[in-house]
């Protein structure tokens, strides 16, 4: 599968694919082609086995990109599935073997979401769980405008407390054979600085760039950023 790779963004938990707008729209700009899927949300396995069908339906080299939860699924979705070139992690989980994103986002202090989450059940057991509207600008957004946050809050979508539990089940995390690139805030209140410090620590990827002040809506706060870096995965891929 010689040529471009298409870009294949996939959005985390408390968000949706418009989130990615901004960095559609800088990607078009330098004549990238790219699509923001929609994320079920609804188990780690599943949502990664829905990725995998739209990836294949492309039926062309991608490079996957994931934010926050969309790290866990993009590790699960890539492992042996060709036409991938590639992983960009935006303020992102990057698992191993076993690891869920709620084991992940409690291994360095810093984290507030705990108490602003809302948790309610769902007709098919379990729960479900969102940001709640009145505290998402700080919590997920501090960096935008209030306007802007409060859309974002809006338009979340919820997720079930099984997808943020599910443990990576491949034994063979796409990051470790794959070239990854990272891009994440030092003012993250959702997933702790630390984490995504230790995450580039053990994951060597081929870039790292921390964004001053950026919080967990980078994508949609600072999209410059992670449009530079999500091209730096593109030019490489295509010279390969």
């Amino acid at each position: 599968m010689p040529g471009r790779p298409t870009v294949v963004l996939v959005h985390g938990a408390f968000a949706d694919s418009t989130a990615w707008n901004p960095v559609l729209a800088g990607l078009t700009r330098q004549d990238v082609d790219a699509i923001a899927v929609a994320n079920p949300l609804r188990s780690l396995r599943g949502d990664a086995e829905y990725l995998r069908d739209v990836v294949k339906g492309l039926d062309r080299p991608v490079i996957l990109v994931g934010h926050s939860y969309g790290g866990m699924v993009i590790t699960e979705a890539a492992t042996d599935l060709d036409p991938v070139r590639g992983l960009v992690y935006v303020a992102a989980f990057t698992p191993d073997h076993g690891e869920s994103a709620f084991e992940l986002a409690g291994k360095f202090a810093g984290s507030t979401l705990g108490s602003a989450l809302l948790a309610y059940p769902v007709a098919d057991g379990g729960n479900e769980v969102r940001i709640d509207p009145a505290k998402f600008h700080m919590q997920f957004a501090a960096d935008l405008e209030l306007e802007d946050a409060i859309l974002l809050g809006r338009t979340q979508r919820p997720v079930t407390e099984k997808a943020l539990t599910d443990g990576l089940s491949t034994d063979k995390p796409a990051w470790k054979t794959l070239p990854t690139w990272q891009v994440f805030g030092d003012a993250d209140r959702t997933i702790p600085v630390g984490l995504f410090r230790f995450q580039v620590s053990r994951s060597a990827p081929q870039g790292v760039h921390e964004v001053a002040g950026a919080s967990h809506a980078i994508a949609t706060s600072q999209p410059e950023a992670v449009t530079a870096t999500i091209l730096r995965a593109v030019a490489y891929a295509t010279a390969q």
